[in-house]
């Protein structure tokens, strides 16, 4: 039996889901819907999220939610303090510290993010992941070869 594949989205990669029919973060949340992954986000991320829409794109709420529902989006609680902490020695931001320290919470294979400053040109995170970190094109590339 294949194993489920377990991706977390950033709130940059949801939010460009959503934002765009096309493109690696939408192909991502296809697969969601298609069951061929699972997907994870944080409550942080979905709040970020909401935000973001309520604020360029109040109509596309309904849609967000639309989204979620049919590729089964996990959201997770809140991560534990001392993996905050951990992760604020690697992720200066707090939001970005709770962002990863949630993904670290969660036993996933692959983040996903489109966020350079804070997650994919760190280096020190970069070193010290316990999962593969890219943008959504790098996942899929991941994915392809995890089917074969």
């Amino acid at each position: 039996m294949v194993r489920t594949v377990k991706v977390y989205l950033d709130s940059s990669v949801l939010f460009a889901g959503i934002w765009s029919d096309a493109g690696g973060s939408r192909m991502i949340i296809r697969l969601g819907e298609a069951g061929a992954l699972q997907i994870f986000v944080s409550s942080q991320v979905l709040s970020e999220v909401k935000s973001a829409v309520r604020r360029k794109a109040p109509e596309a709420l309904g849609f967000l939610a639309l989204l979620l529902d049919r590729s089964r989006i996990s959201v997770l609680s809140q991560p534990d303090e001392e993996i905050v902490k951990t992760c604020m020695q690697i992720v200066q931001h707090p939001g970005d510290a709770r962002v990863l320290a949630a993904s670290w919470s969660s036993d996933v294979d692959y983040f996903v993010t489109l966020d350079k400053k804070q997650f994919l040109e760190n280096l020190d995170l970069l070193q010290a992941a316990q999962f593969p970190i890219g943008t959504p094109g790098d996942f899929l590339a991941w994915f392809r070869t995890m089917l074969q």
